[in-house]
């Protein structure tokens, strides 16, 4: 359920009221523009029989998790310590045997609910940073007030469908009881569907619990009401924690991001082709492990992919080459028949200026034409993901409103056509006051609600601000006219002394 919007006065109201109008809010972005795809057949297949070559020869490493080796061997894979190296084609046919191309992630307001998969895209907040920055604090560590802050801009925000996961580290409350308030703000603070925690697998736990609570034991057997992100530990490994928290919640039904993270030149080799092969490698490996937990449980084919400095060692963003290991993976997936994710906005920039708008601007065009369907990170990174952005938030934002145009193709329709709009003006005239003008006036073409398109006399009338500025004011508008969506007191009350209880239950600590 959406915030009920405060009547507004003035040439800010009519924008406002106009940017409602273009930009509706709905649960996904129906895309009906075509993929922008690198690779043929042959260079796909050379991929494919490459990334086979590596889990043959090279193996993945399955760290501290001795019943994911036991499963896996069971599968037909040779284990050697923790070394595990699978026959050419076991792993894509365990995947291909019973790995969803599509499902639905339930919200706790059902109008909410997203399809993740297909020819959709879900566009989600920026996760993982332990900074923020605004304009008045500069830049500090993250603290749960600035958590909810944040879930709550996500779901006044109408392009963005999702309410993310770790928006940012709440780094005020110990580390090993803070998944319970991130959880919590979710739940009580909007109302879209929800990431659960990954840092270890008793927290992805409580994650399952607390959705049992809301949505009840039987539906979230039958059902899946949130996706996590499983990170391998490039290259070639995964660790006890991300093994654990992903059989939890495979176990449950629930939806899991196989996401090889990697630095390429650092993590993975220097090249494209190279780099997609491990990426390949690591995703079949661990989707395989997946399913093999439980055939059937939702999977995302996930990645991130930046490039390191080779003269800093520092991660670059918004460069041509991750760009073309985005395009390929999504080549790849789709050819696996499973949903894919990946990155949004993102930049190396500290602050949001021109640097960070070039290269969010980048990744975020590349993620919506390779055919991202859950695109994480669209709103607030900055700083290679150290530091959440108040202004940067709202400013992705209303780039995430101009995705769904982008993405929504071109109208076709009678009205889209205008052919009465050229017959009626024909030839040495203007279209200004033609019927059709006048008839679209109001939804005709993107209006941003952070860019000023004024005349220079105007735009120093109003106090010469920039983007930034024009961004501070905007979310500070939407906090102070938030309006939580209704949560039903039971719940609101059962989830509370959960949380009391199980915090009761261990001490305070920072691991």
């Amino acid at each position: 359920m959406s915030a009920r919007p405060r009547k507004k006065r003035g040439r800010s109201a009519k924008r406002a009221a106009r940017q409602r109008a273009a930009t509706s809010t709905a649960t996904w972005i129906d895309r009906k523009i075509p993929y922008l795809e690198l690779l043929d057949e042959a260079g796909l297949e050379l991929i494919e029989d490459n990334a086979e070559t590596v889990l043959e020869e090279i193996g993945i490493e399955f760290r501290d998790f001795p019943s994911a080796l036991e499963l896996l061997k069971n599968a037909g894979a040779d284990v050697d310590g923790e070394r595990v190296r699978f026959p050419r084609g076991l792993c894509r046919s365990i995947i291909k045997a019973s790995a969803p191309s599509e499902f639905k992630q339930h919200a706790r307001n059902p109008e909410r609910s997203v399809m993740i998969g297909g020819d959709r895209t879900v566009l989600v907040p920026a996760y993982g940073s332990p900074f923020v920055r605004c304009l008045d604090q500069g830049r500090r560590y993250a603290t749960i007030e600035d958590f909810r802050n944040f879930v709550k801009l996500a779901y006044m925000s109408p392009g963005l469908h999702h309410s993310g996961g770790t928006i940012c580290e709440p780094v005020d409350v110990p580390v090993n009881k803070r998944h319970f308030d991130m959880i919590y703000s979710h739940i009580k603070y909007s109302d879209k569907p929800f990431m659960g925690s990954v840092t270890a697998p008793d927290r992805a736990q409580d994650t399952v619990d607390m959705a049992k609570i809301v949505f009840g034991d039987d539906f979230i057997q039958e059902n899946t009401v949130l996706t996590s992100l499983i990170n391998a530990n490039s290259p070639l490994t995964f660790d006890a924690t991300m093994l654990g928290a992903a059989t939890v919640y495979a176990e449950n039904n629930q939806a899991t991001m196989i996401s090889p993270f990697l630095i390429a030149g650092a993590m993975s080799p220097v090249t494209v082709a190279g780099t997609v092969t491990q990426i390949l490698a690591e995703a079949l490996a661990g989707i395989a492990y997946v399913q093999l937990v439980r055939p059937g449980a939702p999977v995302v084919f996930g990645t991130f992919a930046a490039a390191v400095s080779m003269q800093s060692g520092a991660p670059t963003f918004g460069t041509p080459e991750p760009s073309q290991i985005m395009y390929v993976v999504a080549q790849l997936a789709r050819r696996l028949g499973l949903p894919f994710r990946s990155g949004g906005s993102l930049c190396g920039s500290k602050i949001p200026d021109a640097q960070a708008a070039y290269e969010s601007a980048n990744t975020l065009q590349t993620s919506a034409l390779a055919g991202v369907n859950f695109m994480l990170h669209t709103a607030g990174w900055l700083e290679g993901g150290l530091a959440m952005g108040y202004e940067k938030f709202i400013m992705d934002a209303d780039q995430a409103n101009m995705l769904a145009i982008l993405l929504g193709g071109v109208d076709l329709s009678e009205n889209g056509q205008a052919m009465n709009a050229l017959r009626e003006v024909g030839p040495g005239s203007h279209f200004l006051g033609a019927a059709h003008t006048q008839a679209n006036f109001e939804t005709a073409f993107y209006r941003s609600s952070i860019a000023d398109s004024n005349s220079f006399e105007q735009w120093e009338q109003d106090g010469s601000q920039d983007a930034p500025a024009r961004a501070n004011a905007i979310w500070k508008k939407m906090l102070s006219e938030y309006e939580a969506p209704p949560l039903d007191p039971a719940i609101d009350e059962e989830l509370t002394s959960f949380i009391e209880r199980r915090k009761s239950e261990f001490d305070d600590r920072d691991y």
